[in-house]
C-alpha cells in the first residue's frame, strides 16, 4: 500500500475527530458550558488563569488544529497544537484524578506519533503543494 494514502488517512481521521470536538464545544454547547467542565479544577493548585487559558486553548485550538489537519496546512503548527492539548489535557486528568480513562488521550496520541512518524510521506496536502511551488 502507498504510504501517502496512509499518511492522508491517519491525518484525515485524527483531524475529523478533533476538529468536531472543537466545533461542538464552540457551536453546540458554547463556551459557558465548556468552562463549567473546568470549574472543577479551580479546587486544585491551579491558578484562575491557567484553567481559563486551558479551557479557552484546548477549545479553541480543537477547532483550529483540526481544521488545519484536514486541509493539510500547517500540519506541523497543528500537530504540536495538538500534542499540546492532549499534555493539557492528561495533565488535567491526573490532576484531578490519579487514575482516569486514557481512552480520551490514547487513540489521539498514537495518530499523532504516526503523523508525526509520516510528514515526510504526507504528500496530499496542501503544505506539500505550496512546498511544490516554493521550489520552483
Amino acid at each position: 500500500m502507498d504510504t501517502k494514502f496512509v499518511a492522508l488517512f491517519a491525518r484525515l481521521l485524527l483531524g475529523l475527530i478533533v476538529f468536531f470536538q472543537g466545533s461542538a464545544k464552540i457551536f453546540k454547547w458554547g463556551f459557558d458550558t465548556v468552562y463549567k467542565s473546568f470549574e472543577a479544577y479551580e479546587e486544585t493548585i491551579l491558578p484562575t488563569f491557567a484553567i481559563k487559558f486551558a479551557a479557552y486553548f484546548t477549545t479553541y485550538g480543537e477547532f483550529t488544529f483540526g481544521l488545519l489537519l484536514l486541509l493539510g496546512l500547517f500540519r506541523k503548527y497543528a500537530w504540536y497544537g495538538i500534542g499540546l492539548i492532549l499534555l493539557i489535557v492528561s495533565f488535567g486528568y491526573g490532576l484531578k484524578s490519579g487514575v482516569w480513562d486514557t481512552q480520551h488521550v490514547l487513540v489521539r496520541a498514537v495518530f499523532l506519533i504516526f503523523i508525526g512518524m509520516t510528514f515526510d510521506k504526507d504528500t496530499i496536502s496542501l503544505d506539500y503543494l505550496l512546498q511544490l511551488k516554493r521550489k520552483k
